[in-house]
């Protein structure tokens, strides 16, 4: 037997304004029935799996156990700065001076979210570790 992810459950005080949020960030559409106010909704990515908002009555309080990451089709650097701009804030940064390395941020309610590489980032550095005669 196996099981399938239907959708993965975030908690938040507003699920309509950060479910919102998180559409703008992947470029996916919010679930077309929901409203402002609604206390559940959900972004729809395009492989069927559901990010799905609840709204609580508690505030996060610790670390997320679980947390999304993130690969940019642009730049690392360059999704940072836009999330940055969007309404993210930067909770820790994991990104070394050899270019590996990630960026951690946090939606506007809090909940922490990683940055990575891009594919095209990562094809870049594996070039230059083989080197040209290799």
């Amino acid at each position: 037997m196996v099981s399938v992810v239907q959708n993965v459950a975030i908690d938040c005080a507003d699920a309509y304004a950060l479910a919102r949020f998180w559409s703008e960030v992947l470029g996916c559409p919010v679930a077309p029935e929901s409203e402002p106010g609604d206390a559940e909704t959900a972004v729809v990515l395009p492989e069927g799996l559901h990010l799905y908002f609840n709204q609580v009555p508690e505030p996060k309080t610790v670390k997320n156990r679980v947390h999304l990451c993130l690969r940019p089709e642009t730049s690392r650097e360059e999704e940072v700065q836009w999330l940055l701009d969007l309404g993210a804030t930067l909770v820790a940064d994991r990104r070394e001076p050899d270019g590996t390395g990630w960026a951690v941020l946090a939606d506007p309610e809090g909940n922490e979210f990683c940055v990575l590489r891009s594919a095209a980032e990562r094809a870049a550095m594996s070039a230059q570790a083989v080197g040209p005669n290799n």
